[in-house]
């Protein structure tokens, strides 16, 4: 049943406040550079010292390098698990590049298995370091991305292909069934750049069960568009998905299961192409107001009411998804990026606002959707980077999970340097990572994003890529609980 602005509108004067909000990691808030806080008792000096670790928060400002690579807290340290162009496959080829969205999985006998996207667009032949096309596993054999599985034991690190001949697999998502669905975020047609069909689909990976992966299929059910990232609604089936593109900004997308429909291994590649109903959000705030896109709110804890609008036409034959809308039927947002499932909801980036957005510019949001009470509330929002190549703020959120130990942990896609850092649920940041590997030149330095950011499945190992040239770090240490 749908949640119409009159019920939300009804709702919040009955509550006087609004919606409660929801979720475990409260109204976070970016310093330095947030535009606002939760935090009334710091002054703005202890505001200034948040981003490194002071007044307990975090693990302390980071440390220099020597091997110019991560800088991190006293007490950790990071091994570097593949590295392009270096480490090879069990079929001896190298490591694919430009490393993007990660998730781990329990594997045999104690092992972590992690499946690993690889961001390749365009053109096979631009790229040094495609991902191979395995006997079996190609779905268009002119495209260079796909994924690759990386399995990590104490004393060995094995690396095989996943899925190839895919295109520009940036973000995904895991399953409460164990497998990983790979995004493709591009709209890109058969013809070009030598692709023999369509691209802008979702596919899903097995890291166990190599069998399952054979002759790959999209999920034709999820649309065709600028797939960034995607998240299951354990209790309900739902999967929400969010689409990084502009003119015009994009769309966060939920797709409804056919009725009798149960998930489990390899179902999602037996639907029809219009099995279910995918839809685009729609949002409107207290007063019943209709709000066209998500850069309006300026306030952390701004809480709106969604609805959802079925998508015409979901393959995009002639007309992109986003564009089958009129400007009044849905709410937009631009760079909708990374996605995590947690605290009953889910937790979904912005990373940032400018000219193409129509409220206030920012440097990047999180938004928590909470599906019981169909509501969306602004957690995290960050001002803009006065300097990006100046560290101390941070920018350009991107991938996200959420913290055994509290909070969240963003992976950074900014202007300049790039970080890891943490939220707490008290409303502070922290770094825990930087990127130290200069990729441009000592006058013009620059530093490739972070992605992939997520934990082992006990929590222990934090692992975290560097894009270019594509690096799969793991992260240890003494974590702990963030203090409130």
């Amino acid at each position: 049943m749908s949640l119409t602005r009159r019920d939300f509108a009804r709702k919040s004067a009955i509550t006087g406040a609004g919606v409660a909000l929801a979720g475990s990691v409260g109204a976070l808030a970016t310093a330095p550079n947030a535009l606002a806080s939760t935090d009334t008792e710091s002054t703005g000096e202890d505001a200034a010292e948040r981003g490194h670790g002071h007044s307990g928060v975090g693990y302390g400002p980071l440390l220099p390098d020597p091997d110019g690579i991560l800088a991190l807290p006293a007490g950790f340290k990071y091994e570097i698990i593949t590295y392009s162009g270096k480490t090879k496959l069990e079929s001896g080829e190298f490591t694919p590049s430009n490393h993007d969205g990660t998730s781990t999985f329990e594997g045999p006998r104690g092992a972590t298995l992690l499946v690993n996207n690889h961001e390749l667009a365009g053109a096979r032949a631009d790229w040094e370091y495609p991902v191979p096309l395995t006997e079996g596993l190609v779905y268009d054999p002119g495209a260079a991305g796909g994924c690759t599985v990386v399995e990590v034991r104490r004393d060995h690190v094995a690396e095989w292909v996943g899925i190839a001949g895919t295109a520009t697999n940036c973000a995904g998502g895991n399953t409460p069934w164990g497998t990983w669905l790979t995004c493709e975020e591009t709209e890109d047609k058969a013809g070009k750049f030598g692709f023999t069909k369509d691209h802008g689909y979702v596919f899903e990976v097995d890291p166990e069960d190599r069998r399952a992966n054979r002759d790959p299929k999209p999920i034709k059910a999820l649309g065709r568009y600028a797939h960034e990232a995607v998240v299951v609604d354990p209790k309900r089936g739902h999967l929400y998905l969010t689409e990084d593109a502009s003119n015009p900004n994009g769309l966060l997308y939920r797709w409804t299961p056919p009725h009798g429909f149960h998930h489990g291994h390899g179902k999602l590649r037996t639907l029809a192409e219009d099995a279910g109903t995918l839809q685009a959000f729609k949002c409107f705030d207290s007063g019943g107001q209709f709000v066209d896109d998500l850069s309006r709110a300026t306030k952390i804890g701004t809480v709106y009411g969604v609805d959802w609008a079925d998508v015409p036409d979901r393959d995009a034959k002639t007309t992109s998804t986003r564009k089958q809308f009129t400007d009044g039927q849905i709410t937009r947002a631009r760079k909708l990026e990374g996605m995590w499932w947690g605290d009953g909801g889910v937790y979904i980036v912005s990373s940032y606002a400018r000219t193409e957005s129509p409220g206030q510019a920012h440097d990047g949001a999180v938004w928590f959707y909470d599906p019981k009470r169909r509501t969306l509330t602004l957690k995290v929002l960050i001002g803009v980077n006065p300097d990006p190549s100046v560290d101390g703020a941070f920018d350009g959120p991107d991938n996200i999970t959420v913290s055994p130990y509290g909070g969240l942990v963003i992976a950074e896609d900014g202007e300049g340097i790039q970080h890891l850092f943490g939220a707490t649920d008290s409303g502070r940041t922290y770094p825990i990572a930087r990127n130290e590997l200069n990729i441009g030149t000592a006058e013009e330095p620059e530093y490739s994003e972070f992605t992939g950011v997520t934990f082992s499945p006990d929590g222990r190992t934090l692992y975290a890529n560097i894009q270019t040239p594509g690096i799969m770090l793991a992260i240890t240490g003494p974590w702990k609980r963030q203090r409130r």
